[in-house]
């Protein structure tokens, strides 16, 4: 049966509908909370939530579900997403939650589940949870709010192992930067992160009112943050998203700087310590086929994945790699997390950029772009492509077009309704034409 609940990134959706509904919440509770139980005998689960006006409700809803469940619940209250993955390893939780929609706008809302090693769960567990869900729902259990009282001791720990990581020798006092919460769960802690690191730091987007999270800020809406970096003369400039597990930045000069520039320098960096074993980098199928072919002449490797950086991490503990991500601002540093973290992602770069003693903007002349163009198409439905010829033969008419000098690809969103469209070639003109015609075609058959 195909997936309904779950996406790339856990369970998405309007606050107050299905599947973030009252029963249904309650029930992916009751439904985690039997897994835990059935898996390893485990009796806590530790929550978390962005700024978003419903985080509180579905909190307590799942707190119900996990009681009525058998297992305790502690509230960390509004926390980053890597904050919950890293907490629940380092304090023995059996499983975290994270209510979150990421980067959508604060009518959304989400949840993600981390197993007790602070990594998000593999397809067949989601799955399994999935089908304990509605079987759940089918049940005449009328949901309970459970208030909790959060535990502000855990935002300071995971502060404090952000405070660990990197080099013991890095000074950051001659920087000077800006950041921007996106009024989300990054909105306290990136203050006071910078602070006690002694970085300037001028703080955007850090008064959440629930409902202006990702509002014209944050990782989507960076003109803000451009215009203030260039006008302050700042080194540069950092973006988090909803939940803060990505970041993306500005270099002095007002250029935007992306997940791939990201990992090129921090592999560079790490390579140059011999902290980068085997030579190797994770990625997705989104990364730019510039990356690959810099990190080649490095004489390092670059392994693919599909989209999702939980994905990437499943590659990353198979291979032994310690570095890798999203183009997207999702960058996995092993030896210090188990997820995509902004404030992590931050901490390092301002630590490369120190260690390179390099403006930001020059670095990022390090990668050799190809042209790459990505559209996003809202569709009414999501059949597989191999469904609709017409669909098929376009995408295999493009792909034989640009042979080896280009890519295409094609995927459903996992938390929207939309098809994801991405052409790349060395030709500016030849990505514009091979986007054009696939749009057309993809808005004909399965547009709304």
């Amino acid at each position: 049966m195909a997936r309904q609940l779950f996406g790339t990134d856990g369970i998405r959706g309007v606050a107050g509908d299905y599947p973030l509904d009252d029963q249904t919440i309650f029930a992916v509770g009751r439904a985690l909370a039997a897994h835990v139980l059935g898996s390893n005998g485990a009796s806590r689960v530790l929550i978390g939530r962005d700024t978003r006006a419903s985080g509180p409700k579905v909190e307590e809803l799942l707190a119900s579900g996990l009681n009525q469940g058998g297992v305790d619940t502690v509230s960390a209250g509004i926390v980053t997403t890597p904050a919950v993955a890293y907490l629940t390893n380092a304090e023995d939780f059996n499983a975290g939650m994270m209510i979150s929609a990421s980067h959508n706008s604060f009518e959304d809302n989400g949840i993600k589940i981390f197993n007790s090693l602070g990594e998000k769960l593999p397809d067949s567990e989601e799955d399994e949870i999935e089908r304990r869900i509605f079987d759940l729902r089918e049940q005449p259990t009328r949901p309970n709010q459970k208030a909790l009282r959060p535990n502000t001791s855990l935002a300071e720990m995971y502060l404090n192992h952000l405070l660990s990581v990197g080099s013991p020798d890095t000074s950051f006092r001659d920087l000077n930067i800006v950041a921007d919460c996106a009024n989300g769960a990054a909105s306290d802690l990136a203050p006071e992160l910078f602070e006690r690191l002694g970085v300037a730091a001028e703080i955007l987007s850090n008064h959440p009112d629930g409902r202006n999270i990702n509002r014209d800020c944050g990782s989507l809406h960076m003109e803000a943050l451009q215009g203030c970096v260039v006008g302050r003369g700042a080194d540069l400039g950092v973006a988090f998203d909803g939940d803060a597990d990505r970041a993306l930045f500005v270099a002095e000069n007002g250029e935007i700087v992306d997940g791939d520039v990201i990992l090129l320098l921090a592999a560079q960096y790490l390579a140059r310590l011999n902290h980068l074993p085997g030579n190797q980098v994770v990625t997705t199928v989104m990364a730019n086929m510039g990356l690959q072919k810099t990190l080649e002449e490095d004489g390092i490797s670059l392994t693919r994945t599909k989209v999702g950086d939980k994905y990437v991490l499943e590659e990353m503990i198979r291979s032994g790699a310690v570095l890798g991500g999203e183009q997207s601002g999702h960058i996995i540093f092993r030896k210090f997390a188990t997820t995509g973290d902004g404030l992590l992602t931050a901490r390092m770069m301002l630590e490369i950029v120190s260690a390179f003693s390099t403006p930001l903007s020059e670095l990022k002349k390090r990668l050799t772009v190809f042209p790459q163009k990505l559209e996003n198409l809202r569709v009414s439905r999501k059949p597989p492509f191999q469904d609709v010829p017409v669909l098929a033969e376009a995408i295999q008419q493009s792909e034989k077009a640009l042979g080896s000098g280009g890519r295409v690809l094609v995927r459903y969103s996992g938390t929207e309704p939309l098809v994801r469209i991405m052409v790349e070639a060395k030709d500016n003109a030849v990505v514009e034409e091979h986007t054009e015609r696939l749009v057309k075609v993809f808005q004909t058959q399965l547009g709304l």
